[in-house]
């Protein structure tokens, strides 16, 4: 059965959507979930192309690095929260702040990061009674906070090239 015209057409503009998906996922990463959305793109890239054994292989590899890149980014932001002195129970707090804060403050994503920093702030600061020491945290998580951006904009860019091999291959 040859493939006509209008496949190869379609195909090329799948391709073409999805890669503009992943590479917003990638630029927009310190704002929204990148790797998840890089990962959505590449599913919803696989039901309309379909597979393979390339294609699930691909799938895999990416979802690997998507949760290995979420959980880096969380390890990140504590530790080194946490070296700079603030306990586990505090950047606990700081990162349901962040949750609630991503709904409840309409700056989309930095509400969060703006509500973990201004909740673990204000818990040292009252815990620790010294402003500077509660600053210390906060350029802690604001620094693991960095390093995370840096490792999940490698991690987007290895699964965009991931998916590239699987797109034309």
């Amino acid at each position: 059965m040859a493939i006509g015209p209008h496949f190869i057409n379609i195909m090329l503009i799948v391709k073409g959507i999805t890669l503009a998906v992943m590479l917003v996922g990638l630029l927009v990463l310190p704002l929204l979930p990148g790797l998840v959305v890089i990962w959505a793109a590449a599913l919803g890239y696989g039901l309309a192309a379909g597979f393979g054994t390339l294609g699930w292989i691909v799938f895999a590899i990416l979802t690997v690095l998507m949760l290995a890149g979420t959980v880096i980014d969380n390890v990140l932001m504590s530790t080194s929260a946490h070296k700079e002195g603030a306990p586990w129970w505090v950047i606990l707090i700081a990162t349901v702040a962040a949750i609630v804060g991503t709904f409840v403050i309409p700056i989309p994503i930095i509400g969060g990061i703006l509500a973990a920093l201004v909740t673990l702030f204000m818990i040292e600061w009252i815990r620790r009674k010294d402003g500077r020491k509660a600053l210390l945290s906060m350029k802690g998580m604001l620094v693991g906070w960095g390093w995370a951006f840096v490792v999940r904009f490698i991690i987007g860019m290895v699964m965009i090239g991931l998916w590239l091999i699987w797109a034309l291959v």
